[in-house]
């Protein structure tokens, strides 16, 4: 970078926006939503403390396991192709397991997503099973767990944190995984 006093003087102009310049209250518009719909205010999930295990071998020889929220494809259930709208009807409820050696057809019609820069169209995006198959032939992890699992978006705490997540470290370690890799859709 240039000495230039001239850009150094144009960068000490840059000022904060207005204090009602925000973005878009989404937290409080799901909340209210819940609450229109008659449930008891929504509880966004925030915990004081996250555990963390330091991954106990290099990861050249560990054993991966991948958890997606994307559904697999249920034809019954209406538009569920790339550019489809919000689609309830596609949501899941139980976790469920496939191999990483399947071709899945699985979609996000289901889940909220900024639908204008997203590309849906691209497995890949939201679904890296390709990649950590590359991941493994190239050296960089040691292997895939046999299953790939997939977790509900119920958007019920109580659910995910009782059943689900129970479910899914239970098959994980079923797996052999090491570690796991998680995909929000």
């Amino acid at each position: 970078m240039s000495g230039d006093p001239t850009a150094v003087a144009s960068r000490s102009k840059i000022e904060f926006a207005p204090e009602d310049d925000v973005p878009i209250r989404y937290m409080d518009r799901t909340r209210e939503y819940y609450q229109a719909l008659g449930f008891s205010p929504y509880r966004w999930a925030h915990f004081t403390d996250a555990p963390f295990t330091p991954l106990g071998k290099p990861l050249a020889r560990a054993r991966i396991g991948l958890i997606t929220t994307a559904a697999p494809f249920q034809p019954e259930a209406g538009d569920q192709g790339p550019r489809a709208a919000y689609n309830a009807g596609a949501k899941f409820y139980t976790v469920y397991s496939a191999s990483v050696d399947s071709k899945p057809d699985l979609r996000i019609s289901h889940v909220g997503y900024d639908r204008t820069n997203t590309v849906p169209e691209d497995l890949g995006a939201y679904f890296p099973l390709a990649r950590l198959h590359e991941a493994v032939a190239s050296g960089r992890i040691g292997s895939l767990t046999p299953r790939f699992h997939g977790a509900p978006t119920n958007r019920s705490h109580r659910v995910t944190l009782e059943t689900d997540a129970s479910e899914l470290l239970r098959r994980c370690q079923e797996d052999g995984a090491d570690a796991v890799v998680l995909v929000p859709s």
